[in-house]
């Protein structure tokens, strides 16, 4: 299924303004096209390849979305559709009586090549129509929303006509309005009558679009047309385009309603939210500052544990001096005892002599055969 995103209308996807605005330029056409063979240059969902089918000996569209000219052959088996850039046209020199090209150039960076492809695939004395915005109206009409994202370039009126006169001998420059009027017609409907214009409608900066009618050979007749779609009666479209407008006002009130409660409900949320943030963070403040003072305590206990260790060491060490000191001294008294013993044995051996015996002749001198204590 073909959406309607802006860029090309689709039938039964847009509203009853912007439709009669396409179709009628293809109504327009229609009255240049009987018994001609026909190139819809640009024919989107292919609706006015069907409406200038009614008139036309042949009528071939040509799209550059393949989705658009696939719906258009599902839904008009009359025209020929094709898929295909206009700016590069398949087709033979003079292929085609009449080229219709409505609101394609303005989508096209190469809009001289696009108006050189016209005529180049037209009969000598062929018609190119051509539709183009009034970039003029067109930008104040779209306000806020700014430029068009689909248009390369929008023209004004003579700058529109210049750029048709540079490949065409005639040009015949139309504007197209949806202008309010009053008809009197029978029941039975309309058929020929007289329209009458009041003067100072003819102001080319305030149209809405430009149409114009190009040939190398001599124009025909090209005489105004009103067209008056299926709804003639404006005040009652208008009234019913008010009625949807109010439904669709209803409609939108009410899934205001239904997102102002998702908001309430989505910022309440929110708040607690927050609000269990905000403790956890409290919390989360707190076991930092503890986690900080522990780990404070832990760097002190660490620097008491090494200054203890350090001052054990210190005592280690001088105990282990004072032991050293106290070994060195016993072994100095032990050698100081036996050089005494040595000693004093010398002096009991030289008394035992004078006393009159021999060493090693008869009893031992008493203590001598102890060992030193």
């Amino acid at each position: 299924m073909v959406e309607f995103t802006g860029e090309r209308v689709v039938p039964g996807l847009v509203e009853a303004d912007l439709w009669n605005e396409h179709l009628s330029r293809y109504v327009f056409a229609s009255r240049f096209a009987r018994g001609k063979r026909v190139l819809d240059a640009g024919c989107g969902t292919g609706y006015g390849s069907a409406e200038l089918a009614r008139a036309a000996a042949s009528v071939t569209g040509m799209d550059v979305s393949e989705e658009a000219v696939e719906w258009a052959r599902e839904h008009y088996p009359g025209p020929e559709f094709l898929n295909g850039s206009c700016v590069s046209l398949p087709f033979r020199a003079g292929a085609f009586d009449l080229v219709v090209a409505f609101e394609v150039i303005e989508h096209l960076q190469e809009q001289a090549g696009f108006i050189a492809e016209c005529r180049r695939v037209l009969a000598p004395d062929g018609l190119l129509i051509v539709s183009t915005p009034n970039t003029l109206y067109y930008a104040e009409a779209r306000g806020a929303a700014g430029p068009n994202p689909f248009h390369e370039h929008e023209f004004e009126a003579a700058e529109f006509a210049a750029a048709l006169r540079g490949q065409f001998t005639d040009v015949s420059l139309l504007l197209q309005n949806r202008s309010e009027c009053f008809t009197f017609y029978p029941p039975s409907g309309w058929h020929g009558g007289e329209v009458l214009a009041e003067s100072g409608a003819d102001c080319a900066e305030e149209a809405n679009f430009f149409v114009a009618v190009c040939s190398n050979a001599a124009l025909p007749t090209v005489e105004p047309l009103a067209y008056l779609p299926r709804v003639a009666n404006l005040l009652r479209e208008r009234e019913l385009h008010i009625e949807k407008l109010k439904s669709e006002l209803a409609q939108k009130e009410k899934w205001l309603v239904e997102v102002t409660g998702d908001r309430d409900r989505a910022l309440a949320q929110a708040r607690e939210t927050e609000n269990a943030l905000a403790e956890s963070n409290r919390w989360a403040e707190q076991v930092s500052a503890e986690l900080t003072a522990a780990g404070e305590r832990i760097v002190e206990l660490q620097a008491q544990f090494v200054a203890a260790q350090q001052q054990a060491q210190e005592s280690l060490d001088t105990l282990e001096a004072e032991n050293q000191k106290k070994t060195d001294w016993a072994l100095a008294l032990g050698a100081e005892v036996e050089v005494l013993r040595g000693q004093v044995a010398m002096v009991l051996a030289s008394r035992w002599v004078r006393a009159g015996h021999k060493i090693g002749m008869g009893p031992p001198l008493p203590g001598l055969d102890k060992p030193a204590q």
